[in-house]
This record gives structure tokens, C-alpha cells and sequence, in this order.
């Protein structure tokens, strides 16, 4: 109803043209049908297969017209007012300056003719000739209760059809969660593809239908879906991260809805397990991970990068819930001289989204480099807190052993996680596991187990970065004393 109130009264307003982005092109034209009712004004449609069709009323016969041009010219010279439908009309205005004009024209005769012209197309381009005479309108998309009665009604047809074998209700509404976002056609798709690919609903489709979504919303290259989330039991140490995760989790957060987590800043040594971290908040809290590769955005005309990050962000909140990851942003947020400001209005449409967005989105962003951080990225309000990810301590590394050793089949039993911990002082959790995948090596080269020696000599031969960039990593230590969180402790 609310659509129906918002189109009337756009076609009110004495606008002659209005632009409708949608794939829902048969929703569109039901909609202009209660609408031309109101109006009590006769409601054609045109496409470029089946030409010019009354549409508010059943008629004898048709009136085919099928050339752009001449639809146009047409409409122009009749006198009977009308709301005209073109759909996909969006072809015939690229470097097409007759038809540009004629519906420059038609706009220009609106006070004498009172002819409304609809154009619908999945995307349509302006051209700026007409653009003050045209008004967007966006039909709105199914909220959470819609999605869930669109759920249950593909349940009710499947089961009729002897298709449903079980149906968990919880999974129903955390499905409707997740298929916010997408029209009542997409959405009517992908449920009814959970239920016939299995015969239930389960919560084992939720992961299957946010996939589904994603390539429905088709941004991949600048943001991508990552499908292996992962688990906090993988990730050793970080317990003061675990802790403010879990009483922030939307499970256990009532209040949730109002007041939401934006996100956090992972700042710490490189290989210390911030990416890991990341994923796990998305295993945690069951919600989609997207990862945002920065250096995917940067475009050399001038405009399209941000338009590459708006467009992004846009998916982000349409994919809501969900966490988002920008891996390393101070690589895409480092400005120079020769960048022409790029850098600085990325910056700005980043900061203006994470203000004011208030979309279930919660931000995952790692850094290894503090210094190339602008100020006003880490206020509060955008940031809801900075952790620094510091080198594991002595009991946090044996677990890390444990972890990769169990994930490689290797018995702990055989080890003495103990030396081993102590032997790797200094060492990242992504340096742990290269000496483990190392060892590994060496011991099918030389036709053995993997044995404590073998490790102990791989753990000898590297050299972190603790050691290699000894000064560096003081500094960033030095910096985050007192100003952030020890995720660890």
C-alpha cells in the first residue's frame, strides 16, 4: 500500500517522466494499474517485442508499434492523456539524439498534453537533456515479516507437492534475516531452491542462501564472498577480544537492533592472526563474511573509484547482517602526490558511510601500519574499539602448536609443546605454522616423521620479524601502550 501511496503521488506531481529501476517489471506495471485507477487516466505499456498495449483494461485488439521513434512521435501527437510505459527503454537513448529529443519534447508539452512517460529498465542512464524533467522511484523491497510469509508460502507449495520433509521454524526467521535486501522475486527464487535442493529448511541453508544472494547483487572483483569463515576454537589467545565479542554477540544483545556494533580496528604485527580473527567474528556471530580488497577499488577515471566503494558499500548494507573485512586499509587509504585526492575522497565516503550508516554491518579492519592512519578513521562513534594484536606470549604459542599440529594430523603427544614454545619466542602464529609446514617437508624428503628435532631445527633457522624488524615493531608496541585494547589480556 505504502508503494501505491508513493507512485500516485509522484505521477501527482507534474513530473512527465519517471525513472524506475528494477528487474520487477510485471510488480511495476500492477502497481501502475491501482495507480492509473485512482487517476482515473488509461495506463499503456510498450516493449520492443510486443509494441504499444492498453494495460489498465482488457482490449479487443492492440495497437502494435514496435519502433522506439515512433512510439515516441506517436505519444507526442496524440491528445488523449495517458501513462505511458517503456520498458527497457534504456538502449534506444544511448547516442540516440532523435529519441532524446522527442522525449525532451514530450516533457516540455506536459502542461498541454498531461502525458506521463514511465520508463523501466534494470539501470537507465539520464541523459542530461531530460534529466530535470524526470523523477526516480524505487518500489520498496520486502521487509522481514513479507520474507517470512514468502518463506511459508513456498513451504505450503512444496509440501502439497510432496517436496518438504522437515521444517525448522528458527531457521525460518534467520533465513527472512538474511534475505533482506533482495526483491519479492529473487527472494521467492532462492527459497524455494533451499527447500527443493534438500526437502527442508534447516539452518544449513542459511550459508547457501547468502551465497545465492551475493551473486545475485553481482559486485565480485571489489568485494568478494568469503566462504571459509572460521571459529574462535582455531584461533589460540585473544581472550580479551573473545570476551567483548561475546557480550556483544547478536544473540545474547536484546538491544541489538538500536544499538548495534559498528565495529573494531585489529592493529598488530603482521601474521599475528588478525585476518583469522576477522573470520572468526563472522563463524562467532553466524553471519556472512565480505571481504572489500581495497586495491580492487582504484580506478584511473576520474569518479569511478568512489563510485566502486559507494557501489560496495551499498552491497554491504543490502547484505545485512553481516560483517565486512577490509584487509590491511591503510594500503587504500595512504594518500600521495600523485593520487589527484583520490585517496582523500575515499576516505571521505568510508568515514560519511561508518557515521551514518544504520545497517547491520559490522566492520572488521586490520592494520599493520599505524602511522599511515588518518586520525578520524578511529574516533569513537566509527570505531567502537582499537586492539592490538601483540605476539603470542608463551602459552598462547602452545596452543598455537597444538592447533597446527592437530590440523596436520601430527600427535601433540609426540611433542614437547613446552620447548617447542619456548625455542619460538618472538615468533608470529603465521611463523609457527610455516616452521611446522617445513618440518613437514624436510621430514618427506628424508623418508621420517615429523619429530620434535626436526621442528626445533626449523625454528632455529627462521628469523621473525620480531628480530628482522626489531626497531619497528618497539614503536608500534611503544604507540599502543595505553592507547588500545591488549586483545590478548
Amino acid at each position: 500500500m505504502q508503494d501505491i501511496r508513493d507512485l500516485t503521488a509522484v505521477l501527482r506531481s507534474n513530473t512527465p517522466i519517471v525513472v524506475i529501476e528494477t528487474y520487477e517489471e510485471y510488480r511495476v506495471i500492477e502497481l501502475l494499474k491501482r495507480v492509473s485507477t485512482i487517476l482515473y487516466q488509461p495506463l499503456f505499456t510498450w516493449s520492443i517485442t510486443q509494441g504499444l498495449t492498453r494495460a489498465d483494461v482488457k482490449m479487443g485488439t492492440q495497437k502494435f508499434n514496435t519502433d522506439p521513434a515512433e512510439i515516441l512521435g506517436q505519444i507526442k501527437s496524440t491528445s488523449q492523456q495517458g501513462i505511458y510505459v517503456l520498458c527497457d527503454f534504456h538502449p534506444f537513448v544511448e547516442n540516440a539524439p532523435k529519441n532524446v529529443r522527442l522525449l525532451k519534447e514530450i516533457a516540455l508539452e506536459y502542461e498541454a498534453l498531461k502525458h506521463t512517460i514511465v520508463l523501466v529498465s534494470h539501470a537507465f542512464d539520464i541523459p542530461p537533456e531530460i534529466k530535470r524533467y524526470c523523477a526516480h522511484f524505487s518500489i520498496s523491497l520486502p521487509d522481514t515479516t513479507q520474507l517470512q510469509n514468502l518463506i511459508y508460502e513456498q513451504i505450503d507449495r512444496a509440501r502439497a507437492d510432496g517436496l518438504l520433509q522437515s521444517v525448522d521454524d528458527d531457521a525460518v526467521i534467520k533465513l527472512a534475516e538474511n534475505l533482506r535486501g533482495l526483491t519479492f522475486d529473487d527472494a521467492r527464487r532462492l527459497a524455494h531452491k533451499a527447500i527443493v535442493d534438500d526437502g527442508a529448511i534447516t539452518h544449513s541453508d542459511v550459508d547457501r542462501i547468502n551465497q545465492g544472494k551475493f551473486k545475485l547483487l553481482d559486485m565480485e572483483g571489489v568485494l568478494q564472498f568469503e566462504y571459509d569463515t572460521s571459529d574462535f576454537s582455531q584461533v589460540a589467545g585473544l581472550h580479551n577480544l573473545k570476551k567483548w565479542l561475546s557480550q556483544r554477540s547478536p544473540a545474547s544483545n536484546a538491544e541489538g537492533r538500536v544499538d548495534h556494533p559498528k565495529g573494531i580496528l585489529l592493529l598488530g604485527v603482521q601474521g599475528s592472526g588478525k585476518s583469522l580473527a576477522a573470520k572468526a567474528v563472522a563463524g562467532m556471530w553466524q553471519r556472512p563474511l565480505l571481504r572489500l580488497d581495497m586495491s580492487a577499488l582504484y580506478n584511473k577515471y576520474i569518479g569511478e573509484t568512489e563510485k566502486n566503494l559507494r557501489n560496495a558499500l551499498a552491497l554491504a548494507d543490502l547484505m545485512a547482517p553481516c560483517v565486512l573485512w577490509i584487509d590491511e586499509i591503510e594500503k587504500g587509504l595512504s594518500s600521495g602526490s600523485s593520487d589527484d585526492g583520490t585517496s582523500k575522497r575515499i576516505l571521505g565516503a568510508l568515514l560519511t558511510w561508518m557515521a551514518e550508516r544504520q545497517s547491520e554491518v559490522f566492520l572488521v579492519a586490520t592494520a599493520n601500519d599505524i602511522s599511515a592512519l588518518p586520525p578520524e578513521l578511529m574516533r569513537k562513534g566509527r570505531m567502537d574499539e582499537i586492539f592490538f594484536v601483540d605476539l603470542p606470549d608463551d602459552s598462547v604459542r602452545q596452543a598455537i602448536f597444538l592447533i597446527h599440529l592437530q590440523r596436520r594430523e601430527l600427535d601433540p603427544l609426540s611433542f614437547d609443546l613446552a620447548k617447542l614454545s619456548q625455542a619460538s619466542q618472538g615468533f608470529s602464529g603465521a611463523e609457527i605454522e610455516q616452521a611446522i609446514i617445513s618440518a613437514r617437508y624436510t621430514a618427506r624428503a628424508l623418508e621420517q616423521p615429523v619429530s620434535q628435532v626436526l621442528l626445533l631445527g626449523e625454528l632455529m633457522k627462521t628469523r621473525p620479524l620480531s628480530v628482522v624488524m626489531r626497531e619497528k615493531l618497539a614503536g608500534l608496541r611503544h604507540w599502543a601502550k595505553g592507547r588500545t585494547v591488549n586483545a590478548h589480556r
